[in-house]
């Protein structure tokens, strides 16, 4: 088997395909659907946890299903953006319960938040209290999403 990504091989890569799909899956399991073995599988999978290309486990809740159907993406543009700045606003947002993602990005804007809220009402209270609050930011554009197309956090295909 050959890998596209440096440092793993067919087995490892087909190891996170398996566990991005069923992070649950027991290890004999995955043993069988990679094709090798229960030991070495098990080896593989304690090396990529050590190493970093595992980070961890979780549940992956609907949040439509608690309510929390309202997304926006919000464009902030600070008034600063020396290290320190940047530092005190990373520091500051990834505070806040309602943003599920932060990207600092280069273009006309220097960040792109994804909030998840109740409500319209809900939002505005998140935006003009919270992120308007942040350190050094100077605006902010938000963008509400009508549907959510693909939203499955996977790595897509390997």
């Amino acid at each position: 088997m050959r890998s596209r990504f440096p440092g793993l091989d067919g087995f490892d890569q087909a190891i996170l395909e398996q566990l991005s799909h069923d992070g649950r899956m027991s290890v004999s399991d995955l043993a069988r659907a990679i094709g090798l073995s229960k030991s070495p599988t098990q080896a593989r999978l304690k090396r990529l946890e050590a190493e970093g290309y595992i980070q961890g486990y979780r549940a992956l809740i609907d949040p439509i299903r608690l309510g929390l159907d309202h997304v926006a993406f919000v464009e902030v543009k600070l008034a600063d953006t020396r290290e320190a700045a940047l530092a005190a606003f990373n520091a500051a947002v990834v505070q806040l319960a309602e943003i599920e993602e932060v990207h600092m990005l280069a273009s006309h804007f220097d960040y792109l938040l994804k909030v998840r809220c109740r409500s319209m009402s809900d939002y505005r209270a998140v935006l003009g209290e919270k992120i308007s609050s942040l350190p050094h930011v100077s605006s902010t554009s938000t963008y509400m999403s009508m549907q959510a197309v693909k939203d499955d956090g996977g790595l897509g295909p390997m």
